[in-house]
């Protein structure tokens, strides 16, 4: 078997090789690439199953267009009428490579839910929203503690791509180290997908970042409130020659980083700081060339906010009725305890796009450091959880992705591709413990108040690879098979590989009617920066031994997912569509926080099933916009069989013969939202957007593990936003933009979780009323 290193050579020389190939390659004009090149995915309806579309060249208004369907541009999209005609040129090239781009990822028989332009904006709290708050608002996602998202009763099975290049998974569990201002636009893509996407399939979410051609210009903006609530940003894009280019920056304080442990207005303890930043530089060699450079970096400090009145001195059951337990009762206030905890991520990708008439594709370098530190309350640790433990992680991946689109005949589009990721995974943990000195007559064990220190470390590299081919066949005009294969495979703490076949169909029964029906095999590594090998021998005799000493290795999943739906236009402007999906799992992975440190650990029960519904629908004309989505899911699971010391002997012997929910099983999600411009047609438009989530409640313990769910909670959101073009006369400055966002509208108190549950620590509730003002100034 070839070894890391030689796998990561023969990626990085045949990435080179493909450009080495493709530069020279004769150019043609763009009026017969676009006979070639073959659409993405279109903008409406927002949710729907894909098919293929027909060649075509987006015209210059869409090129440069924010992806809003109102006539003013409040990120600066720069008209015909006042653009210079080597820029026109220049965004008209853009917009067609982008188009190319987009065909070499085909979601045929997938459910993909888009965020334009416009829907980001219409977001209360737009650009200042967090990234997973956006998610939200598609069907079958669940929100989780820490900023989590389920989709699809999947636990935080989801792959991030920027402009279709996927990263490496991070250790960021607090903070969103993309964010939203990132986004130029967005998708989520579900179901039963096609063979080019591989490791996490639960959703693929694509983010088409903001460049110097769509989102020229520059933003400055201020925003803040409640909570110490402050967050200035900074934006810039533009264009010079063959070259365009965009950053942003921006930094963020408040009181409310973690969810509150409590129900109360104000957590304590709770102060969180982060920066984040991308970069995005693009030469555009000529009308099938481009090269890109992504670069970004999100820096992120949290306090663990506290929750007062805890008097559970040893956590572990078998330390309650300790003498030493009894004496330290009560010593410690829970409500000033001072734990830390700090994240970072950095990224960067390079690629190459060419096209070749019938043949295009994009190769690309990829890399990710990210790290995890969590610093405890050194008496307050050791009181409480019988360990205080300082505890650091980190990974750093970085790999290759090339994307082929055969374009064959007018029946068949072929593409075909590789992934290859390198990592290098490792932890640290200084742990300060009781040491048993004795047991009682009953086995309590007995502690004199000595402690001992315990260092543990271990580092590991390893890699995992995917290859795929597929064929898009269209027998005739109204319908699509897509049939492929992906060949995956993982060497890191556990060995394994599989061959996945796909299969997709899309109908386009009637007029305005699709019908789509997949199935497809999946593979889904462990997350190698989750998998824990803590030395559980070095804990024996101490506060800290596990109650049971089985730690197998945490193993590859493996599905059979089918996936049917239907699509439908009911009146111009207004889509509905209803899919339903089951996912039949073997090892099924799933994530906990076990102890003190806010760091998930993964573990595999040995079968797993997954099923669910979903209806969507939405409404766009001018000025109004109207969406909602409704979705009914059940995920369950039986023998918990890898990171058994991390769980209560008495769930490991129920789950053994037993089915039980997911901590993260959620039986109803919904949302919907929708927005009004007023004086829609001058330069001065007033827009008023509201949003809402529900969700039924999480999994916590009742009579059975995960045995029922924390109670039902329905959320809302509202925004006003008064845009003004020339508010101060300036001829420099541009766009003026006010706003005031109110989260959670009614103040409803609502818990996330109530900390009991398989994997689950502390209580979590949902954030109380937020009143948030910003102004932002185009330049």
């Amino acid at each position: 078997m070839m070894s890391p290193r030689s796998l990561w050579s023969a990626g990085l020389l045949l990435s080179c090789s493909v450009i080495a190939l493709t530069l020279p390659a004769r150019a043609h004009s763009a009026a017969a690439n676009a006979r070639d090149a073959q659409r993405g995915t279109p903008l409406a309806p927002k949710a729907h199953p894909t098919a293929p579309k027909s060649p075509a060249v987006p015209p210059p208004k869409e090129a440069a267009d924010s992806g809003s369907r109102t006539s003013f541009d409040n990120h600066g999209a720069v008209s015909p009428a006042d653009s210079e005609a080597s820029h026109e040129e220049h965004i008209i090239v853009n917009a067609r490579l982008d188009e190319i781009r987009s065909s070499l990822q085909s979601s045929t028989g997938a459910t993909t839910y888009r965020f334009t332009r416009r829907d980001i904006e219409t977001n209360p709290g737009g650009d200042n929203a967090p990234l997973n708050t956006l998610l939200l608002q598609a069907p079958g996602v669940a929100q989780d503690s820490f900023g989590q998202i389920h989709v699809r009763g999947d636990h935080n099975e989801v792959q991030f791509r920027l402009d279709g290049v996927q990263l490496p998974e991070g250790l960021s569990v607090f903070g969103q180290a993309l964010m939203t201002r990132f986004a130029h636009s967005a998708s989520l893509t579900t179901g039963a997908l096609p063979s080019e996407y591989g490791f996490l399939q639960a959703g693929v979410i694509d983010i088409t970042t903001k460049n110097g051609s769509a989102d020229p210009g520059g933003d400055a903006s201020i925003y803040g409130g409640a909570r110490d609530y402050f967050f200035p940003s900074l934006q810039y894009g533009g264009h010079a020659g063959k070259w365009d280019f965009f950053a942003t920056g921006d930094f963020v304080h408040n009181r409310v980083g973690v969810e509150n442990p409590t129900s109360s207005f104000n957590p304590i303890h709770d102060l969180s700081n982060q920066y984040h930043a991308l970069g995005h530089l693009r030469y555009t060699a000529d009308e099938n060339t481009r090269i890109s450079l992504t670069g970004g970096v999100s820096n992120a400090q949290y306090q663990l906010p506290n929750n007062p009145g805890q008097q559970r001195q040893f956590a572990n059951p078998s330390f309650l009725d300790s003498s030493l337990s009894q004496e330290v009762y009560g010593s410690v206030d829970s409500a000033s305890l001072n734990e830390r905890q700090k994240e970072i991520t950095d990224f960067g990708i390079l690629s190459l796009q060419k096209d070749m008439g019938k043949v295009s594709l994009q190769s690309s370098i990829m890399t990710r450091y990210s790290s995890l530190g969590y610093s405890p309350d050194p008496l307050g640790d050791l009181v409480y959880n019988g360990i205080s433990q300082q505890a650091a992680r980190s990974v750093f991946s970085t790999g290759s992705q090339t994307d082929v689109t055969w374009r064959a005949s007018r029946q068949h589009t072929v593409r075909f591709g590789y992934q290859v990721y390198i990592e290098r995974n490792s932890s640290k943990t200084d742990s300060v413990v009781y040491q048993q000195t004795g047991a009682e007559d009953d086995g309590t064990p007995i502690y004199d108040g000595t402690t001992t220190n315990v260092h543990d470390g271990s580092g590991r590299t390893g890699w995992m690879y995917g290859l795929y081919a597929q064929d898009e066949w269209r027998p005739v005009h109204n319908l699509t098979i897509n049939y492929g294969v992906r060949f995956d495979g993982v060497d890191e703490y556990t060995h394994s590989k599989q061959v996945s076949p796909r299969l997709n169909i899309v109908w386009r029964a009637w007029r305005g009617g699709v019908l789509h029906a997949g199935y497809s095999r999946y593979f889904t590594p462990p997350p190698f920066e989750l998998v824990s090998n803590t030395s559980l021998s070095k804990f024996v005799g101490t506060s800290n031994e596990p109650q049971t000493l089985q730690n197998y290795t945490v193993k590859a999943e493996r599905d059979h997912y089918f996936d049917a739906g239907v699509t439908q236009s009911l009146l111009p402007g207004w889509h509905a569509s209803f899919d339903a999906y089951v996912k039949l799992a073997k090892n099924m992975i799933d994530e906990g926080q076990f102890g003190a440190p806010i760091i998930l650990s993964a573990f595999n029960y040995r079968r797993g099933q997954v099923n669910g519904y979903e209806l969507s629908t939405n409404y766009e004309h001018g000025p109004i916009s109207l969406y909602g989505n409704a979705a009914w899911s059940r995920a369950i699971g039986k023998d918990i069989t890898t990171a058994q010391w991390t769980m209560d002997p008495d769930d490991l012997a129920y789950t053994a013969h037993r089915w039980i929910h997911l901590d993260h099983d959620q039986r109803w999600t919904a949302s919907a939202g929708g927005s009004y411009s007023f004086f829609y047609h001058t330069g001065h438009p007033t827009r008023v957007s509201a949003s809402m989530v529900y969700g039924s409640g999480l999994r916590a313990d009742g009579l059975t593990p995960n045995g029922r769910s924390v109670p039902i909670y329905a959320t809302f959101n509202l925004s006003l936003v008064q845009s003004f073009k020339d508010l101060f006369q300036v001829p420099f400055l541009k766009r003026t933009e006010l706003r005031l966002d109110v989260l959670n509208l009614f103040d409803k108190s609502y818990q996330i979780r109530d900390g009991s549950g398989v994997g689950v620590g502390a209580p979590q509730y949902g954030l109380r009323r937020t009143i948030l003002t910003g102004i932002s100034q185009r330049f």
